[in-house]
């Protein structure tokens, strides 16, 4: 449809070949670019201050009558955009329908040599061959890593928020800029009505060859690339849906400068006890957002601090709430235990509570029907969420609350109390629940320093 979009964004990244694609685009008679219109130095092209009357410091005030000026030109009018560019413009264009995303990838290694060696040369754009600047990069593997994740990040980013409002993307290689049906296909996908009938060659292409003889540390650069994971093999894939954060289940001490970040299934009420006994009286609970930001104001310097519990003896504790909890939902969740995983919960204890167990690890990794319930959702996606509204300071797990408990209370200039925790039955800590624990809970494992229980 030829009024399928009013304008376009070229995503990519420096020496990705964008300067070319921008080029064979421009040549399309109804298809015009400005360039990195919102790179942070200038304004389209190196040491241009200005575009459409708006100069650098306009841009810098606010950014958006830029974005709409290049939008509202006639025509299909777009920019090239890098993921170090202006971020206030990100949402907007990715929240827009009618602004066509274009997404240009290159093989990150030969991105980064490219760069380096244009750094280093001073040559970033080639006319003439005859004219090419020779030059060798040194492979940096910590710049080279930071690169590729910042990268990443930004084209996840995305990719995501493609998704999430039912939008596509073209998406271009580097070894496709020269294509010329692949040109035209993205002529038909933005809505161009012309089409090209030769690929553009001003442009040439620098610093051809094979990628290690452009640089001085082949050997260097070879060893780290085995060492990294470029398919992330080894990244975990989160199936717990993201937490929202709860300022209302917050305590704040009402004396002391403490703010306590209770985790369901965690220790709430003697964490409650603990903040009565230190300023004889009972904390303050059901802090609004807009309640919050008073109270941290107020207490300069203040602790937010969250006590953590084992995973294995907060799963316990869902296991008995589970099997003595009343009313519908209560019911309908031990049914579908027994019926849908084959738990018997009148049998033996002990083989109900590996039962829960697996359904936990079932549960959390996204095989079961039933939302994960925040009394057993692992503690690592709580804080994720909570840290929307508070970040926690301290970190404490369970066995060690006493000890870092009486060095916030010395350090809110009080006496130490006792913090009284319940007990797990020892007859349940076993190697059988403590490997099930750590296959249900494996990123609070990882993330959060336990350790089994009976090494405890």
């Amino acid at each position: 449809m030829p009024d399928r979009f009013d304008a376009f964004v070229l995503f990519a990244e420096m020496r990705t070949g964008s300067n070319h694609l921008e080029e064979s685009l421009n040549t399309l008679s109804d298809v015009r670019s400005f360039g990195e219109a919102f790179n942070p130095v200038f304004m389209g092209a190196h040491n241009r201050t200005e575009l459409f009357g708006i100069d650098l410091s306009a841009r810098e005030a606010d950014p958006l009558p830029l974005l709409r000026a290049i939008t509202g030109e006639g025509g299909l009018t777009g920019f090239r955009f890098f993921h170090d560019h202006d971020p206030r413009v990100v949402a907007p264009v990715l929240d827009d329908p009618r602004i066509a995303k274009v997404v240009l990838t290159r093989n990150p290694l030969d991105s980064y040599v490219s760069l380096a060696i244009a750094r280093q040369t001073g040559q970033w754009r080639l006319t003439n061959p005859k004219m090419s600047k020779a030059g060798k990069a040194v492979f940096d593997a910590a710049a080279f890593d930071r690169l590729v994740a910042r990268q990443r990040a930004f084209r996840d980013r995305i990719q995501r928020h493609l998704q999430l409002t039912g939008q596509t993307a073209f998406w271009i290689g580097y070894d496709d800029i020269g294509d010329l049906e692949v040109l035209n296909g993205l002529a038909a996908f933005l809505g161009s009505t012309d089409r090209l009938s030769e690929v553009p060659g001003k442009l040439k292409r620098q610093n051809p060859g094979d990628i290690e003889d452009k640089v001085e540390n082949p050997e260097e650069m070879r060893a780290h690339l085995m060492r990294l994971d470029p398919f992330l093999l080894t990244r975990s894939v989160q199936t717990e849906p993201a937490q929202s954060p709860n300022p209302g289940s917050l305590m704040a001490a009402n004396d002391s400068a403490l703010l306590a970040i209770p985790v369901p299934g965690g220790p709430t009420d003697a964490v409650r006890d603990w903040l009565t006994a230190l300023d004889g009286r009972a904390p303050v609970e059901g802090l609004t957002q807009k309640q919050l930001r008073p109270w941290m104001r107020r207490h300069k310097g203040f602790v937010s601090f969250a006590v953590l519990r084992h995973p294995l003896m907060r799963a316990h504790d869902a296991f008995c709430a589970m099997q003595t909890g009343r009313g519908p939902q209560a019911n309908t969740l031990r049914r579908i235990l027994t019926n849908q995983h084959g738990l018997d919960l009148k049998g033996d204890p002990m083989a109900a509570f590996l039962g829960f167990l697996g359904f936990l690890r079932a549960n959390l990794g996204g095989q079961s029907s039933l939302p994960a319930e925040p009394e057993w959702t692992s503690q690592s996606a709580l804080l994720a969420g909570m840290a929307q509204a508070v970040l926690p300071q301290r970190l404490i797990r369970e066995s060690e609350a006493q000890e870092e408990l009486d060095t916030l209370a010395v350090r809110a200039g009080k006496r130490p109390v006792l913090f009284v925790l319940p007990q797990m039955p020892p007859s349940m800590v076993t190697d059988a629940t403590e490997e099930a624990c750590m296959e249900a809970y494996r990123r609070d494992f990882l993330n959060l320093g336990f350790k089994r229980l009976s090494n405890s």
